[in-house]
């Protein structure tokens, strides 16, 4: 791992020490760590979607089965699904 120095307004700083304890991290690089994995995973997830807007405008201009759809809009959100750990139906 890496060290990586922060700086915090006192205002930021305070609200975090009254939440991270709440929420069951031991200390505050835990609280930070995680928010910041659950930031990469929200960009991710946005990358995902506007992947998943530009194939449906693909296949609005072309004909595509009902099956061809179905299939892709399944394999999609699996993959959203699995990323969050989210059980498949």
């Amino acid at each position: 791992m890496k060290l990586v120095n922060i700086k915090l307004s006192e205002d930021l700083l305070t609200q975090m020490d009254g939440i991270y304890a709440q929420f069951g991290y031991s200390n505050r690089t835990e609280f930070i760590r995680n928010a910041l994995r659950e930031k990469v995973e929200e960009y991710k997830l946005k990358q995902d979607i506007k992947k998943l807007r530009k194939a449906y405008g693909i296949f609005k201009h072309k004909q595509t089965t009902e099956e061809e759809y179905e299939k892709a809009r399944e394999q999609a959100f699996e993959k959203i699904a699995a990323r969050f750990n989210i059980p498949a139906k």
